[in-house]
């Protein structure tokens, strides 16, 4: 039996739409569905289309309080209500305008993600799925933050622990920014195990990650961060990830992984000052499949993420999808795709390959040997605190 890989879509996430001039933009997953469809990794034999629906309310207070909930509700219905105060529950002008039908919009992208789950924990020709509309991991459990109004990654994981209570899920979260919502919604409990590479929370939002925060009660231990330095590029990456990502799995032993894919690392990225490339993210996706087939019953549940550059969002996750699907793609991109951003992209530069290198900030590293050094170095301090404080803390349990 060929295993099969589920990718969550539909055209109705365009409905989470916080206007035209947010970074968030619907756009994003437009045109990553019709990258992955001109690559033709959307008539793969092995791949299945699935259709999301909405959580209901109640699915969604397994981790939102109710009277959040309600909020949203009332001001995706009208959002000049009255009777609330949006600047209370981090609604508003900036990062979280309020819209129509937030709370539809919201509940779908919750929805899809619970099916992905569905689909990878209670079917076994599906060790994969994928939503990429999901991954909106700063939302808490009373109020929207970072453009994240409901966390449907904590919502998914719940629901997998409510199909099998001592589940043990390992959370894997790449995007650039911290997965604050996901740690702090899970920080006292010991079977969800959350790893977050991100750029530190001293030079980016939302200021969280350090080394410190590690859970607390009976999830002391379980909670790991690695805040990384402005200017890490692929190969300062990718020994932290194969240093310490495979050993920490291996402590753990989950059930299986879950992972925040989020391309906000990206060097030219306008929100961010990592310097990797897309390249990084075909490394990743190869070393995520070896992980979860080897460390974690062979269950990868995937999310999407952050990632501000139109051009770069379709392609990381094509890439991801293409190493799901064992597919080895040419570094070319298909001549309509890039007409089609031609039209619809008017300020990022048209891309012509599907993976770029990291070479600028190698050549910086060059120029600059004195902050090489103080790169390294950092990289190999974490390293050593992931062997010395975070692989004792997992294995005395």
């Amino acid at each position: 039996m060929n295993n099969k890989v589920g990718l969550v879509y539909t055209e109705d996430f365009q409905l989470y739409n916080f206007g035209p001039s947010h970074p968030l933009r619907p756009l994003r997953l437009e045109l990553t569905y019709s990258l992955m469809e001109k690559l033709e990794l959307l008539n793969h034999q092995n791949i299945e289309l699935i259709k999301p629906r909405m959580a209901t309310q109640k699915e969604i207070e397994l981790v939102h309080s109710h009277k959040y909930v309600e909020v949203v509700k009332k001001l995706s219905v009208n959002p000049d209500e009255r009777g609330v105060k949006p600047y209370l529950y981090g609604l508003g002008p900036g990062d979280n305008p309020i819209f129509k039908k937030m709370y539809e919009a919201s509940s779908l992208v919750c929805g899809a993600s619970m099916e992905a789950a569905k689909k990878v924990w209670t079917e076994d020709e599906f060790p994969i799925a994928f939503n990429p509309a999901g991954g909106l991991h700063h939302a808490m459990t009373n109020k929207a933050s970072g453009f994240c109004i409901f966390n449907d990654i904590a919502v998914a994981l719940k629901y997998l622990k409510h199909l099998k209570p001592d589940i043990r899920i390992a959370y894997l979260d790449i995007d650039c920014h911290h997965g604050d919502g996901v740690q702090w919604i899970f920080y006292d409990d010991p079977n969800v195990l959350t790893i977050s590479l991100h750029e530190s929370g001293k030079f980016l939002f939302p200021g969280t990650g350090g080394v410190e925060e590690t859970g607390e009660g009976e999830g002391k231990g379980y909670s790991l961060n690695f805040p990384l330095l402005p200017g890490t590029n692929n190969k300062l990456y990718l020994k932290i990830f194969k240093s310490c990502i495979p050993k920490i799995l291996q402590a753990y032993q989950p059930d299986i992984i879950a992972t925040q894919l989020g391309v906000d690392t990206h060097y030219n990225d306008p929100l961010t000052q990592l310097g990797v490339s897309i390249k990084l993210y075909k490394e990743l996706a190869k070393l995520i499949k070896e992980y979860a087939k080897e460390y974690c019953n062979n269950h990868w549940l995937a999310f999407g993420g952050g990632g501000y550059l139109m051009t770069v969002v379709p392609r990381g996750w094509s890439l991801f999808l293409a190493e799901m699907l064992d597919v080895e793609l040419s570094n070319s991109l298909p001549q309509h795709w890039i007409e089609e951003v031609e039209k619809k992209v008017r300020n990022e530069t048209t891309p012509y390959k599907l993976y770029d290198d990291d070479h600028e900030t190698a050549l910086e590293l060059l120029k600059y040997p004195e902050l090489a050094q103080k790169l390294y170095g950092y990289v190999d301090s974490l390293i050593e605190m992931c062997q010395d404080k975070y692989l004792p803390a997992l294995t005395k349990r």
